[in-house]
């Protein structure tokens, strides 16, 4: 089972949310998220238990008790919708962001500033 950990204290480690589960069974892994570009904890993580039983009742256990000065909050994780994923919408689309699309849309010629299809007077 995998299993959503949120409001741990930003200097909580995966070694600390191993040893935390481990005291409930057998911990395949356990890994807090960070921020890619900072590497700051964002304060939630996941920890997989492979056995079903040994996992709901570590989440039984641990949700809403105090660690390192946070009151946990321990659920088993719910995959996001696959639009949610991917940010929603069509956003991959580079027209759909407003950059550089060819000889449309923000591309400007040298040509005095005009736009080639916004201005018939070439």
């Amino acid at each position: 089972m995998d299993i959503y950990v949120g409001n741990l204290a930003y200097k909580t480690t995966d070694d600390d949310l191993r040893a935390l589960f481990s005291e409930h069974g057998e911990v395949t892994s356990a890994r807090g998220v960070t921020d890619r570009v900072s590497g700051q904890s964002k304060g939630f993580g996941f920890v997989e238990m492979p056995d079903r039983d040994a996992a709901q009742k570590a989440i039984d256990a641990i949700n809403g008790n105090d660690f390192q000065g946070r009151k946990l909050r321990v659920n088993e994780s719910q995959p996001k919708p696959r639009e949610e994923r991917r940010g929603g919408g069509n956003h991959h689309h580079r027209g759909d962001r407003g950059g550089f699309r060819g000889d449309r849309g923000g591309f400007r010629s040298d040509h005095g500033g005009r736009d080639r299809d916004r201005d018939d007077r070439w």
